[in-house]
């Protein structure tokens, strides 16, 4: 037996080569060649091994296919040191032209997969030969348990678009079971490209953005074709440096992010719309629990001639590269906060929502789904400063070319004491006493400005003014403006004894440095202001109150510099 073993591996190591490289032509429509250093049989216990793999596509070819609409969407071009399959059924493929192996292993391979946009052959009067038709006079069936890929390096490009763009992931496992080739399995509904299941998971994922700002951290990436479900556990987006310094880096001002999201689930996605035209669809998207921390500081100008608005939820979906189509995205345990460093007072001002849960139906770019419905509508519900509870309901115009949108919102009762963070260190008014009892608002809303109307109740509400003191130690009380304020122009409850409640008309016009989100609140802010009674002071000018800023802060920067050189020169 050992002599007719090695008799039949010196025999049918030409003859496999052969029929490996050309079955690999010819299968693939003369799209790919394969070759390989080595090959190493043992019939015994019917294993086979290639060294030293490549597989790669033949351009002229593929571009041959494209102009014929053949072309595939994605072509591979494979590198690796060993294949490995094992317990091949050898005399079963001979004698009954059925091939039945329990596994193939690509060890750490080099993986290169290219998207490129293909026509689609929609009229033609020749009939494509199914995969089975194209092994059918060899073999009546290829049946293989398992298909493992191991610790893959692996780059996505995507040539569709009028610039390359290349994705690198390293370690990734994929594992493809039960594939079976034969008369009826094309057919077959529920095989996934031929197979049961299809599934893949990327571990412990780390980088480095590539402006160097930014770790990312992810502790799991995985899915399965057959659950219809992708899995991302432990992202982080971690900043490089703390808030200030972070953005001092930048001569513009610049938003800080600091991210991290325990579980973000897509369920229902159609892989296969994915992979043959790069259009994602999820029945949902789960998101939570996550915290969400974006910072931003006054320091610096804005970005000469940007306009945030571009940045709208809807507007911004609209430029994603990928056809998207959500049913429904759903938020569960969201803790946000939102951070401003303010020059005037030398603090930083905070604003945070606990527990933001929720849904947004209806999230998509896709044309023939917008044709149908047009709007996209989040409803949420969370805790303002982790005590106020808090509902808004915005309805997003998906096809407006000014970006038209609805909100309507309400808040229970809330101590207004907590907002100091925000009104001491950004708006320049310490809140002393104040209980609001109910507040309800609706407005629209588009690039350039937002209107509504608001109702607000409260009791006993008392500030304090202060006063900017940006060459000095932070802010300090403006006494009798505080007082002056109280007695004649806060009013201190709503309604007062023996009145109607007061409502307000609120109006905010959007500069092109101001964000959605602030559009929103500033517009529920000129409300408020309305009500409370201090509607009638005139805003400063944003503008130009970031003019005076930014010299203000070039001057104090002169200043410092001037002491530090002094304290050097002291000091030697």
């Amino acid at each position: 037996m050992a002599f007719g073993a090695m008799f039949l591996n010196a025999h049918w190591k030409p003859l496999l080569t052969e029929k490996i490289k050309q079955g690999v032509y010819n299968g693939s429509n003369h799209l790919y060649n394969i070759d390989f250093k080595s090959i190493n049989i043992n019939v015994i216990t019917g294993s086979l091994a290639l060294r030293d793999v490549t597989l790669t596509p033949d351009t002229l070819v593929f571009d041959s296919l494209k102009k014929q609409s053949l072309a595939p969407a994605h072509t591979f071009k494979v590198k690796l040191k060993k294949l490995q399959i094992t317990r091949v059924g050898i005399l079963t493929a001979y004698f009954k032209k059925k091939v039945v192996i329990s596994q193939i292993k690509l060890d750490k391979p080099s993986i290169n997969m290219v998207f490129n946009k293909v026509p689609k052959k929609l009229d033609t009067a020749e009939v494509k030969k199914s995969l089975y038709e194209q092994i059918s006079k060899t073999f009546k069936s290829i049946h293989i348990n398992t298909i493992k890929i191991v610790d893959a390096d692996f780059d996505y490009i995507n040539n569709s678009g009028l610039k390359k763009t290349k994705n690198a992931i390293k370690h990734l496992d994929i594992t493809v079971k039960d594939f079976l080739l034969d008369s009826l399995s094309g057919k077959d509904t529920s095989r996934f490209y031929y197979t049961k299941n299809i599934s893949f998971q990327l571990a412990g994922y780390k980088s480095i953005t590539k402006d160097k700002m930014y770790s990312m951290r992810i502790d799991t990436i995985s899915g399965s074709a057959a659950e219809k479900k992708i899995m991302i556990k432990g992202f982080k987006l971690i900043p490089l440096y703390p808030e200030l310094t972070f953005t001092r880096k930048y001569k513009t001002q610049k938003d800080r992010y600091n991210l991290a999201f325990d579980e973000v689930e897509f369920n229902g996605v159609d892989f296969i719309g994915l992979n043959t035209e790069q259009k994602l669809y999820a029945r949902s998207l789960k998101i939570g629990s996550a915290k969400v921390e974006v910072f931003m500081s006054r320091e610096s100008p804005p970005p000469p001639g940007f306009d945030k608005g571009k940045n709208y939820p809807h507007m911004a979906l609209k430029r994603l590269n990928i056809q998207t189509i959500i049913d429904t995205l759903k938020l569960k345990n969201i803790d946000l906060k939102y951070s401003e460093y303010n020059p005037s007072s030398k603090k930083i001002g905070s604003v945070n929502f606990k527990s933001l849960t929720g849904n947004i139906l209806n999230v998509t770019n896709d044309s023939l789904r917008l044709a149908t419905n047009n709007h996209a509508v989040a409803n949420l519900n969370t805790l303002l400063m982790g005590s106020g509870k808090f509902n808004v309901k915005i309805d997003f115009n998906l096809t407006d070319k000014n970006g038209a949108f609805a909100y309507s919102g309400s808040l229970g009762k809330f101590d207004m004491k907590q907002l100091n963070s925000l009104s001491k260190n950004l708006g320049l008014i310490e809140i002393e006493t104040g209980n609001i009892q109910h507040i309800d608002f609706k407005a629209n809303g588009n690039l350039r400005m937002a209107s509504g109307s608001m109702n607000m109740l409260y009791t006993n509400l008392k500030v304090k003014l202060l006063s900017d003191n940006i060459d000095g130690e932070g802010t300090n009380k403006k006494g009798l403006l505080s007082f002056l304020a109280n007695t004649i122009l806060v009013k201190n409850d709503n309604p007062k004894k023996g009145e109607i409640a007061r409502t307000a008309i609120m109006t905010n016009n959007r500069i092109n440095s101001a964000s959605f989100f602030n559009l929103m609140w500033k517009t529920v802010f000129v409300g408020i202001k309305d009500i409370v009674g201090v509607g009638i002071i005139p805003e400063k000018n944003p503008v130009k109150q970031q003019k005076v800023i930014a010299k203000k802060v070039r001057e104090q920067k002169r200043i410092d510099r001037k002491a530090t050189r002094q304290a050097k020169q002291e000091k030697n």
